[in-house]
């Protein structure tokens, strides 16, 4: 099944974080679980585009054993790290500390939209809905409003590229052919929004 993509949204905000900051690309996932897999492997399929467009830079080391950094220097929108992660909840925090922008790449469950739906939406659009599929977010929005109630530097929204999951449960299953199939849209979409980021500066 084609994905389809929603593409209008507008890219994250450019207030509220360092102004040094880099944009940080946050690809949550487990890639031992089915159509959790979409977000690591979206995440090494976006290292490839932006290793083509610019340098890789140099990382310290990761936050966390559980987490993989890679930063890439981008032609329009400067340093972009992308950091790929099966952690959750408060094991986030540092993730969202320290960037300008942050787009986070996910799966969720809604039970609205076919397997392989590609949206990108914001922080409100999660704030009065229950999603399911995915651990990811228990404790995602929590730690970024501690950092913020706390005055680290974090961005003042959040973009959040989700494809719909088919299958969240299965141990040792790779991704479902539509999710599967919602991979290159996820990365162009994350594409359009760095570029989107370059545009506004």
């Amino acid at each position: 099944m084609a994905a389809s993509t929603a593409s209008s949204a507008a890219p994250p905000s450019r207030e509220g974080g360092p102004a040094e900051g880099p944009i940080r690309v946050l690809c949550l996932g487990n890639d031992l679980i089915a159509d959790d897999a979409l977000g690591i492997v979206a995440a090494r399929r976006l290292c490839r585009r932006l290793a083509a467009l610019g340098p890789a830079r140099p990382t310290g080391p990761a936050f966390d054993p559980a987490a993989t950094v890679r930063a890439f220097d981008h032609p329009r929108a400067g340093t972009v790290e992308v950091v790929e992660t099966s952690l959750t909840g408060m094991y986030l925090l540092e993730a969202v500390v320290g960037a300008s922008r942050l787009i986070v790449v996910d799966t969720v469950v809604t039970g609205s939209a076919e397997p392989g739906t590609v949206a990108v939406l914001g922080e409100s659009d999660f704030a009065a809905v229950t999603w399911g599929g995915s651990p990811h977010y228990v404790g995602l929005f929590e730690a970024v409003g501690l950092a913020r109630s706390l005055g680290l530097e974090v961005p003042a929204e959040v973009a959040i590229v989700a494809v719909e999951a088919g299958d969240y449960l299965t141990v040792g299953g790779g991704m479902t052919p539509p999710v599967g199939a919602a991979v290159p849209a996820v990365v162009e979409e994350v594409l359009a929004l760095l570029d989107g980021v370059a545009a506004g500066a």
